[in-house]
């Protein structure tokens, strides 16, 4: 019965295992693929040896294939503080001839963490009259009928501004 209970429990640990495994060099397009590793050590695994690991795999992918592996772009994430936050690493890569140019230059830039984009809507008015001037007529004689009323201006400059108001209209 023991033994029993022992096969169990190493088919069920197997099952575990198997289903946390990486899947591999995966296809995303054309000779695009894309190979990503989780590291279980924890806080006594090595993230530079895990990338190490990531990119040897899919150079001796892209050796297989008679190719080299062009990188496109990586992201990893150290491991976390808390249970199942463990390290990992993805390495999305082409697959080109060893003769293209691509295979000898390709230079992966850093990206930044957070990008930010700023949308905002400008309009503009389109009026021929200048900043601060209004082309209605209305509201220009209660301007100037209001500085008259005020005393800033005389009621010959007023009949004078009134006029050329009109006159411009």
């Amino acid at each position: 019965m023991k033994n029993v209970a022992w096969l169990g429990l190493l088919v069920g640990l197997g099952v575990c295992l198997t289903g946390c495994s990486n899947p591999g060099v995966v296809r995303l397009s054309g000779n695009t693929y894309i190979l990503s590793k989780e590291d279980h050590a924890g806080i006594f695994g090595s993230q530079a040896k895990l990338q190490a690991e990531v990119i040897s795999e899919a150079n001796a992918f892209a050796e297989s294939q008679g190719k080299v592996a062009v990188p496109v772009s990586t992201h990893g994430k150290p491991v976390g503080f808390g249970p199942g936050q463990w390290a990992t690493f993805t390495y999305e890569f082409q697959l080109v001839d060893k003769s293209d140019s691509a295979a000898q230059s390709r230079v992966l830039l850093p990206q930044a963490d957070i990008t930010v984009s700023k949308s905002e809507r400008v309009t503009v008015d389109k009026s021929d009259a200048p900043p601060g001037r209004s082309n209605d007529v209305y509201a220009r004689l209660i301007k100037l009928d209001d500085l008259r009323k005020k005393g800033i201006i005389s009621e010959e400059d007023f009949q004078a501004q009134k006029k050329k108001v009109l006159e411009q209209n």
